[in-house]
């Protein structure tokens, strides 16, 4: 992909932030409560040098990582075992299907009072958030993967390590990198319902603080930080996730 296409996704926020800057300014609007880009730019000015932002970003993104990592661990594992053992499919997908309607905030008061309002409460919110798409996909991957492939590995004499490694796993490989993208993208929901859950720091923290000293433009900038993360993030999942899918030869890898 080259520069000029990663730059086109710019172009509709930036023409929407013009919009609105312009309406502002030729009093169409107040501004008071969507305040324009140029006032969110001096908010989010005055946040940096005062360093509050930067040490939300970061305290959001190390509950992020470690929720992540251990959600799509264990998402993973629990749909390989299932996927791959239809007494543990039966025993265990009907419990994990049924929690998996449970609405997010409905897990912090169980949380709270399990584990208290520190750290590891919130990062078991998001590890939840996480571990329900990645489990999903990779049970559904799993048993997607063409029977046939299978036999044909048995054919040629693979043990069933070598056609688990040859040929269920990268068959499995592009739904699970889908999964643990839709997994991230749950997490970083689910961190907004960790987040108001006690904390003293983060970007939820500073959504909660702006409502609460009626500031829309602190409100904002946290939005737009959290999108802005959460698209990084992304971009970092796909990127290593790249070497792994280069055996594919798709419509997408000829654009």
């Amino acid at each position: 992909m080259t520069r000029a296409s990663r730059l086109v996704g710019w172009i509709i926020p930036l023409l929407l932030a013009a919009a609105w800057e312009a309406t502002v300014r030729l009093g169409f609007a107040s501004g008071r409560l969507m305040p324009p880009p140029s006032r969110l730019v001096e908010t989010a000015s005055a946040l940096l040098r005062s360093g509050e932002l930067q040490s939300d970003t970061l305290a959001t993104l190390t509950r992020v990582v470690i929720g992540f990592a251990i959600g799509g661990a264990l998402g993973t594992i629990f749909g390989m075992l299932n996927g791959a053992s239809s007494l543990m499919r039966r025993l265990f997908d009907p419990s994990i299907q049924a929690l998996r309607s449970i609405p997010s905030l409905a897990w912090v008061p169980i949380f709270i009072l399990w584990m208290g309002i520190f750290e590891t409460s919130k990062i078991a919110l998001i590890a939840v958030g996480v571990f329900f798409p990645v489990y999903l996909g990779t049970l559904t991957a799993i048993q997607s993967v063409d029977r046939k492939l299978i036999e044909v590995g048995r054919v040629f004499g693979l043990s069933p390590l070598g056609i688990a490694l040859r040929i269920t796993w990268p068959a499995v490989m592009p739904i699970w990198i889908a999964s643990l993208r839709s997994g991230l993208g749950l997490g970083f929901m689910f961190l907004v319902a960790a987040e108001l859950m006690g904390a003293s720091e983060g970007l939820g923290y500073l959504l909660t603080d702006g409502q609460q000293m009626g500031r829309a433009d602190t409100i904002l900038v946290a939005m737009i930080a959290f999108a802005l993360l959460g698209k990084a993030a992304d971009a970092v999942l796909v990127a290593l996730s790249i070497p792994l899918l280069r055996w594919q030869d798709t419509a997408r890898t000829r654009l």
